[in-house]
């Protein structure tokens, strides 16, 4: 990563709210471009000594300047002669209020004496100054959140920010079947009782078998153990159900770790993998609890799962035991989400892939194409970033995991590579699925998931099934109501140079009155290093408002999401702009398309 020094960092921005009429307003008045460049990223609440550009006058109901522009205009101009700064009215704003500009940036006593005189006229309800305000960064905060390509990239992420202002998995619950769950810090609040459901005691590996503790002891080998001669060499402990977990719903917001796709979703580990495997039996098993059937011996499921996912699996056509849980499970209202498998041929050749009722999953990596090691076919349904650690590990899938080699020891977070990593992608969107329309069923959750991906980047032999999993188009549609709206696109290419302001301009017609609350800005800006970027829209009326500031931290490539703005003060028609500043040189890039949505 190039050295960067003397920025401020700010993560890239998914959703911006933004004050209306009163304290403040949505958007700062305009500031050129060269301004815009030298500026760096501005708190999100101005601070005491901020200059005063203008001030917000609300008149009592009955007083002329409450109906009257000209009589407004008439007040601005007096209060003029009284404090000796240049009074004006501007316009008037939808609450009523009237905007007064001061004709220059005052300092704090220059504008305190304009406010007192405003505020000692006894037809004057309030006044406040116009400050600006800066879109509210809502993208996580946590510290490894930049190794998380799979969630953001534009190239071959499932683009889940951008659907992240529609769900966040609460009220969901996932089961993961695997080998349990080791303690974590960034899962332990989303972490709920589980059960162990492995009979065999060495194979459990944690001096008993089945019990309602699903804490993962460690699933080490040594060489030979297992009979057969496997494993042909000792192995250490994988801690693989936490790193599917951490996938699926690790904390997010808390200023550490990782990033989960449904993280406000409950993980509910159901173990049913140790030492040298699992079996079928106490799988099917497995499956049944923790999608609320009844198993013998075994207390009822108290948190019965939305959604299930089950990354495992072995050679061989899916028997009728395997299938007969998964179709009681979907039958109970669970979707099922299983691994592909990791042995480069088809996936018609392995359980559960092969199974009726379940979501297959094949996995890709960063560049967009099938994983080397995934397998593929006309069985799989859809394929998900699986990461491909060969190269570097920078491009496998960043979870939480476990340092010891046996037992546990301190927990960190690592590189895993496979389609037990693209599973959980998928069954995080689905826990997003079921929090947008509790009602949804298992065939509709597959079949919005399958009607909204995106075909690969990349190449695919084989067969990945309806393509790439996009999370913010899955949301987008068949999960809530549609939302309504007109959409107004530029998709004219704009070159960004270093240190250089460029913009790309959208003409709005048809649309009455203001612009909305929640106006939706989409942005697809190919860049090489997306921190160098500073992104503002721009109104008719010149004011603008920061979408995304530079950021010394965010080394990844393009910046693909949606802003939301409150951008109801401003009448919608006109010609609005995006307006980009490369503040920084040796990367470069273009503005691919860009959208509003009224």
């Amino acid at each position: 990563m190039k050295q960067r020094t003397l920025r401020i960092s700010l993560l890239a921005v998914t959703t911006a709210a933004l004050l209306g009429t009163g304290t403040a307003t949505t958007f700062a008045a305009p500031v050129p471009p060269a301004e815009a460049a030298a500026t760096q990223p501005a708190p999100l609440a101005a601070s005491a000594e901020q200059k005063v550009e203008r001030l917000i006058v609300g008149y009592k109901p009955q007083a002329a300047e409450a109906k009257s522009d000209s009589a407004a205009d008439d007040d601005a101009r007096a209060k003029a002669r009284k404090t000796g700064a240049p009074l004006d009215f501007d316009r008037r704003l939808g609450t009523g209020a009237a905007l007064v500009d001061l004709g220059a940036k005052l300092d704090k006593a220059a504008a305190a004496e304009a406010v007192a005189a405003f505020s000692a006229d006894p037809d004057v309800a309030y006044v406040i100054p116009d400050r600006r305000m800066y879109a509210a960064a809502v993208s996580p905060n946590d510290t490894e959140y930049s190794r998380q390509w799979d969630l953001f990239e534009a190239t071959a992420g499932m683009n889940v920010p951008a659907a992240w202002d529609k769900a966040t998995g609460t009220g969901v619950k996932v089961a993961v079947i695997d080998t349990g769950y080791v303690a974590h810090s960034d899962l332990a609040s989303k972490v709920i009782a589980g059960y162990d459901f492995i009979s065999d005691p060495f194979m459990a590996n944690d001096g008993g078998g089945r019990d309602s503790n699903a804490a993962d002891p460690g699933d080490w080998m040594l060489r030979g153990e297992c009979g057969n001669n496997y494993p042909e060499q000792d192995l250490s402990s994988s801690w693989h159900g936490t790193h599917v977990a951490g996938t699926i719903a690790a904390a997010t917001g808390n200023s550490k770790g990782i990033a989960g796709i449904a993280y406000n979703a409950t993980v509910q580990p159901v173990r049913v993998l140790g030492k040298c495997g699992g079996t079928t039996a106490d799988i099917m098993d497995g499956i049944t609890w923790a999608s609320g059937g009844y198993v013998p011996g075994v207390p009822s499921n108290p948190n019965p799962a939305d959604v299930i996912n089950m990354s495992l699996g072995g050679s061989g056509a899916c028997d009728s035991g395997t299938q007969s849980a998964i179709n009681a499970a979907v039958s109970r209202g669970t979707t099922v989400v299983v691994a592909a498998g990791n042995s480069n041929t088809n996936a018609a050749n392995f359980n559960p892939a092969n199974c009726a009722n379940v979501i297959t999953v094949a996995a890709s990596d960063r560049e967009g194409n099938r994983a080397s090691y995934s397998n593929y076919g006309s069985i799989v349904d859809i394929t998900a970033p699986g990461g491909e650690t060969a190269v570097s590990s920078a491009n496998g899938i960043w979870s939480t995991l476990n340092s010891g080699s046996q037992g546990p020891a301190g927990e960190n977070y690592e590189a895993y590579q496979g389609t037990s990593m693209a599973a959980p992608h998928i069954a995080g969107l689905a826990a997003l699925m079921y929090q947008a329309n509790p009602s949804i069923t298992p065939a509709q959750v597959e079949s919005t998931i399958k009607s909204k991906a995106r075909a690969l980047p990349g190449y695919c032999s084989g067969g990945c099934g309806a393509g790439l999993a996009d999370a913010a188009a899955t949301l987008g549609a068949g999960t809530t109501p549609a939302p309504g709206g007109t959409v107004f696109t530029n998709s004219a290419n704009v070159n960004i140079l270093d240190n250089t302001t460029v913009s790309s301009s959208i003409s709005v017609t048809g649309i009455s009155g203001n612009a909305p609350a929640g106006l939706k800005v989409g942005v697809d800006i190919k860049h090489t290093f997306r921190g160098d970027l500073k992104i503002e829209i721009v109104a008719p009326s010149g004011a603008s408002a920061v979408l995304k500031d530079i950021s010394t931290s965010d080394s990844a490539d393009n910046v693909l999401t949606t802003y939301t703005v409150d951008a109801s003060g401003l009448v919608a028609n006109g010609t609005w702009r995006l307006r980009v500043t490369d503040a920084y040189s040796g990367d470069t890039g273009y503005i691919d398309s860009w959208n509003l949505t009224f």
